[in-house]
């Protein structure tokens, strides 16, 4: 493996709503799966980034009310491909995800890097 340049900003995509019907506690574990992948990207030098951590507060402003509404939708995935544009690199975490598997799809589009294991993303020089 050899050394990145820089930093790193990449982004976290993983299962936010899939297999959980929306069951608020499942969610949140989703959440944290991501935010510990992130951690990880942190302490070895990188700039992580997850969607949901900007895409959520967003949602709850604008008067969402629960994931899939019409506020949700408006935003949620579509703030997420803005960001992907200033991103690095994906680091595509978890089980099947018709969201995380858009931001990948996404990613090879824009010809960034895509990790599926957080051992392979080269540390910052």
């Amino acid at each position: 493996m050899h050394a990145a340049p820089r930093p790193l900003m990449i982004l976290v995509a993983g299962p936010y709503r899939s297999g959980t019907g929306d069951d608020p506690a499942k969610l949140e574990a989703n959440v944290r799966a991501m935010d510990r992948a992130a951690l990880t990207l942190y302490r070895a030098g990188h700039l992580p980034v997850t969607g949901e951590a900007l895409a959520l507060p967003l949602v709850k402003a604008a008067g969402g009310t629960r994931p899939g509404d019409a506020v949700f939708d408006e935003i949620f995935h579509p703030l997420a491909e803005r960001l992907l544009a200033r991103c690095d690199a994906v680091l595509r975490t978890g089980g099947p995800s018709e969201g995380a598997d858009r931001m990948t799809a996404a990613a090879r589009a824009l010809g960034l890097d895509l990790y599926t294991d957080i051992d392979d993303i080269p540390a910052p020089r």
